[in-house]
């Protein structure tokens, strides 16, 4: 695990880049609930979760949730876009208005995002740590702390009681 990981207390503890290779501090999301999901375009769950993700942020985003979508291509290859305008592109052409979008990450192995191996010492899920598949979730509460994680089957608005709860 990196020292960065390692040393976290929270989420707002990491920078991430965006799409467009941009420095973010997550520390702009202090003082939201926030859902972090590991995206594919080409996943038999996509369409779902794009939808639901969409309507999840509809729903909630004026009252204080923030999606954070990290690309993933390591599950089988099914992200093969590349970051930037071609992201930016796939999601308008998808109609998933899911939130923020960063650059592509991988979410296991030695090559782990630090954010992500954070989340996953925080959080592990029913067979260890590693990710398992797209579109596993972690909902963060307003103090940046992982609070739960859902498999890649949940479906988003079956996370919506959790997320009022947070609100």
């Amino acid at each position: 695990m990196s020292e960065e990981a390692k040393n976290a207390n929270s989420i707002y503890d990491f920078t991430v880049k965006d799409t467009h290779g941009e420095d973010v501090s997550l520390e702009k999301y202090k003082g939201n609930v926030v859902l972090v999901v590991n995206i594919a375009s080409q996943c038999g769950l996509t369409k779902n979760n794009y939808k639901k993700l969409t309507d999840l942020r509809e729903k909630y985003g004026d009252k204080g949730l923030k999606i954070l979508n990290f690309p993933c291509n390591q599950f089988g290859s099914q992200m093969p876009e590349s970051d930037g305008e071609a992201m930016v592109c796939h999601l308008r052409d998808a109609k998933a208005d899911i939130g923020d979008v960063f650059k592509k990450v991988d979410v296991n192995g030695s090559n782990a995002a630090p954010l992500y191996q954070y989340l996953k010492a925080k959080q592990t899920g029913t067979l260890g740590s590693a990710i398992k598949w797209n579109f596993t979730k972690f909902l963060v509460n307003k103090e940046g702390i992982p609070v739960n994680r859902y498999a890649p089957t949940t479906d988003p608005m079956d996370i919506a009681k959790d997320i009022e709860k947070l609100l």
